[in-house]
């Protein structure tokens, strides 16, 4: 049985990510609850993409409208601060191109600085924010034109923050001011409205979406699928993925407690986080004509007297995946960093990878010591399986000669070979129960290398400029392979000539996929693989020479 133990280790795996993929693609979604429209509003306007509100002064829902204003005199603001630059439409506010100025978009060329939002026609990807009201007039929609002072805003040395004010009002004397407010260092946006009523009562809500469109892949690697699309969360769903083919299929209707919402995919997200204490509906839509997506949340309405200013905030995150960063925002918004259902392992081992990198200032070497320590915490259940392993390959010349006697006798055979495994005291089973106890940590540790963008293009050494990507000259899948014939040699020979047969074509197999592998989790296993092949040369060498 110890002789399958690296084959079962392999099938395990291969098994693992084949259902981590098809639950990416076709695991079960959040069920739709569907929110009743209040007919007794009178509202007969259309809704355009905008869902119902929920009302704090009365338990119905209130059907709001949506005001359609021309954006031909709409125009571009611009704000740099340290961290990010942005475009803003002067339409809506709408944050229309976001670039990320300390992320490359290739490590070959570092002063290409990645476009994470845009408009264009190819990866649409806006982030848009609006008010609605019972009187269609009394409120800016996204599709409203605000003014502006100054056409650009630049976070200047010394400067903590940054406001850029919007302003609008209509006939009836309502005004809004829509400031957003950028810090230093920072990717969170603070979007607030100042709504001051006019000789009326003013009574409605805000509403935040992201729309865009399916991602063209570039550069895209064959072996490694990360999840793209959306995400809803509070504390009674929790983390619910909503991808693009749900958003077409279907409209969401969440009616949640506080919450956020975000479009995730590798390494970045844009998320919103409406004002904490109101009740939000979370929707989505699906324009067919233009195949965009969007997924958004409207909150309770609030009242605001007569010439009185009420206000109401929220917040946009546009940036890369921090980990540390992400559970000081808003809880549970460091779970689009998706480690899945090993979350419970992946989150201690990155805390330890970031410690190491701390440290050595050097992810390579970051991961050199993690893989050390991950060895070392199994070190007592790696020495049961080795000396297992040893004990087997101490009675194989025994266990040949068993079967050259009892030929095709399968049960006599089986009977001769319990009773040596008895009388040497060899568990057959004792090299395979160390392995499947450490298989969720490898496979989180796999994911933590995958998932953290903390790693992203990040050097090691010599020809190893990138970690996560491929090792351009094939170093490390071939001493990968290396390594994995060296271990097969120090195991026992299994008998059975087909598995034989699989044992001398995996490490070759193995080289192959890991070639295209990111070098960072080639490096992980090289380490890995060297660290036992020592521990089990060294319990080998023991226990033949007892």
């Amino acid at each position: 049985m110890n002789h399958r133990i690296l084959l079962y280790f392999t099938l395990f795996f291969i098994i693992y990510m084949i259902w981590a993929q098809w639950q990416m693609d076709y695991g079960p979604k959040p069920e739709s609850v569907t929110v009743q429209a209040n007919e007794n509003n009178g509202v007969t306007a259309a809704v355009e993409d905008i869902p119902m509100a929920v009302s704090n002064t009365d338990s119905k829902q209130t059907l709001l409208p949506v005001i359609n204003q021309s954006a031909s005199n709409s125009v571009r603001i611009k704000v740099i601060t340290d961290v990010l630059e942005i475009e803003i439409d002067t339409k809506g506010g709408d944050i229309r191109r976001t670039v990320l100025r300390k992320y490359s978009l290739t490590a070959d060329k570092p002063e290409e600085n990645l476009v994470l939002m845009n408009d264009a026609a190819v990866n649409y990807y806006i982030a848009q924010s609006g008010l609605v009201s019972v009187n269609a007039d009394s409120a800016p929609s996204h599709n409203a034109v605000y003014s502006s002072e100054r056409s650009e805003y630049r976070l200047a040395e010394g400067q903590d923050e940054i406001t850029v004010p919007l302003y609008w009002q209509n006939d009836e004397g309502v005004t809004v001011k829509k400031v957003l407010t950028f810090k230093r260092n920072n990717y969170v946006i603070n979007v607030d409205y100042f709504i001051t009523a006019g000789q009326q009562d003013w009574s409605g809500s805000d509403y935040m979406q992201i729309t865009r469109s399916r991602p063209v892949e570039v550069n895209g690697n064959v072996f490694i699928h990360t999840y793209t699309g959306g995400v809803v969360f509070d504390q009674e769903i929790k983390y619910e993925k909503y991808d693009f083919d749900d958003i077409a299929e279907q409209n969401l209707n969440y009616q949640l407690q506080d919450g956020w919402l975000a479009m995730i995919q590798h390494y970045f997200l844009a998320a919103w986080i409406p004002e904490e204490g109101k009740e939000n509906l979370y929707f989505s839509r699906y324009n067919r004509g233009k195949d965009h997506y969007t997924l958004g949340a409207r909150t309770s309405a609030i009242t605001i007297e007569a010439g009185q200013t009420g206000e109401i905030t929220s917040r946009l995150v546009v940036g890369p995946k921090l980990q540390n960063k992400l559970e000081e925002i808003a809880p549970g918004l460091d779970l689009t960093v998706d480690y899945g259902i090993l979350t419970i392992f992946a989150k201690p081992l990155f805390w330890l990878l970031n410690m190491f990198h701390d440290i050595f200032g050097n992810w390579g070497w970051a991961i050199i010591f993690l893989t050390i320590t991950v060895k070392a915490v199994f070190y007592k259940l790696s020495e049961m399986s080795y000396k297992s392993m040893a004990k087997m390959r101490k009675v194989a010349p025994r266990i040949q000669k068993m079967k050259e006697q009892f030929g095709d006798d399968r049960q006599a055979m089986s009977k001769a070979m319990m009773d040596m495994y008895k009388r040497e005291k060899i568990n057959p089973m004792g090299g395979c129960f160390p392995i499947l106890v450490q298989m969720p940590v490898f496979i989180s540790l796999y994911w933590v290398l995958l998932e953290s963008v903390e790693m992203r293009h990040a050097p090691f050494a010599l020809w190893l400029t990138n970690l996560t990507d491929k090792d351009p000259y094939f170093v490390l899948p071939v001493l990968m392979g290396i390594s994995m014939f060296i271990q097969q040699k120090l195991n026992p020979a299994p008998i059975d000539p087909m598995q034989q047969k699989i044992f001398q074509i995996m490490p070759f197999a193995f080289t192959i996929m890991f070639a295209f592998f990111p070098s960072g989790l080639v490096l992980y296993w090289v380490v890995n693989n060297i660290l036992s092949i020592a521990q089990q040369y060294v319990i080998t060498k023991r226990i033949e020479n007892s």
